[in-house]
């Protein structure tokens, strides 16, 4: 999505998903605030003055904001297959519903490519 991720994801064994998704949100908040400083942006001050805002009160921010903080972990009981199908599906439509796509294989950066037999832009696990 534009302004926010969906994600199904496992830890492997001796790894806490907690500390992947922080490793993931340094990573990218990193990635993508420095690729607003270094490339020319015609709104670049704009977005690092509203990352700046945001972490303006936060003593652990040191000087941008980019995540938001939590997340919406939803358990999916690996003997309800079901769930996952469900929450699978959702994560799929979620672009049409939101009309950036007419079909769900159709948005880039989304699994339902790998789906349909095409190649996404993330590599993947189809479960």
């Amino acid at each position: 999505m534009t302004n926010h991720l969906h994600l199904i994801a496992q830890a492997k064994e001796g790894y806490k998903l907690s500390q992947i998704v922080r490793d993931f949100k340094k990573f990218t908040a990193h990635s993508v605030l420095k690729a607003i400083e270094d490339e020319p942006e015609s709104r670049k001050d704009w977005m690092l003055y509203r990352f700046e805002f945001a972490g303006e009160y936060m003593k652990r921010i040191e000087k941008y904001h980019f995540w938001q903080d939590g997340n919406h972990a939803i358990y999916l009981d690996p003997y309800k297959p079901e769930m996952l199908e469900q929450r699978l599906n959702y994560v799929h439509e979620n672009p049409v519903k939101a009309g950036i796509v007419e079909n769900a294989a159709d948005y880039l950066c989304s699994s339902a490519r790998d789906y349909c037999g095409r190649k996404g832009l993330v590599n993947i696990v189809l479960v």
